[in-house]
């Protein structure tokens, strides 16, 4: 008879010691996070805003947990992150299982996303790409198509950005390697975005009702 494995016996003080490493390097990096790139944070937030106030929407992609990531953001602004405010214009590329497994089908998955977006981008609309190491080629390929159809880019993604970083306006790059708490940040600066595009629409937000020179239509 074949032996089979049997499953690694944890004790409650290893269980513990291993919480508390992952809760550790997810506030480090977030840490990090706040010293590095706040500045570009806040210039990705004003962005979105004078975009979405001007009549553009947002388009979000990403692979895997970044697809997450993408369709996470474009709820939080459809819907609503946490105050009543009129919806926003945003869309994800990764959401239709038809058009992805057609285009793949027919096209290839390296054109998944551009080929949506070669359908519904408009110049001045803001293509968002999350990718944890910034190599993923369909992601890449999307961004040269961004280019050419004059959207502004912007990468969410590691330490070094990967190709992505040469092909977007703005490159969000998560001080870390660990896939884990690339993707926790990211989820962490979703939140961000959200909150500041969110507060930009609410009557009572910003009393000047303008961010970065632009004034808000509520």
């Amino acid at each position: 008879m074949e032996k089979t494995s049997t499953p690694y016996r944890w004790n409650n003080g290893s269980i513990l010691r291993v919480v508390y490493r992952e809760i550790e390097e997810s506030i480090a990096t977030k840490r990090e996070l706040k010293a590095e790139l706040a500045n570009e944070i806040a210039e990705v937030a004003s962005l979105l805003v004078e975009r979405l106030n001007t009549g553009h929407k947002l388009i979000a992609f990403g692979n895997g947990g970044s697809a997450a990531d993408a369709q996470h953001l474009v709820a939080e602004l459809v819907g609503r992150y946490q105050a009543e405010r009129k919806a926003l214009a945003a869309v994800t590329l990764t959401a239709n299982s038809s058009s992805l497994t057609a285009i793949g089908n027919d096209y290839g998955f390296e054109n998944v996303f551009s080929r949506q977006l070669e359908a519904i981008a408009k110049p001045g609309d803001v293509a968002l790409a999350i990718s944890t190491s910034g190599n993923s080629p369909n992601v890449l390929l999307a961004l040269e198509t961004a280019k050419n159809l004059d959207l502004a880019a912007i990468g969410l993604s590691g330490k070094t950005g990967g190709k992505m970083r040469a092909l977007v306006d703005i490159c969000l790059r998560v001080p870390s390697d660990s896939t884990p708490r690339i993707q926790e940040v990211h989820s962490l600066i979703i939140h961000i975005l959200s909150s500041i595009v969110e507060k930009a629409f609410l009557p009572t937000a910003f009393p000047s009702e303008s961010l970065n020179g632009a004034t808000v239509q509520k």
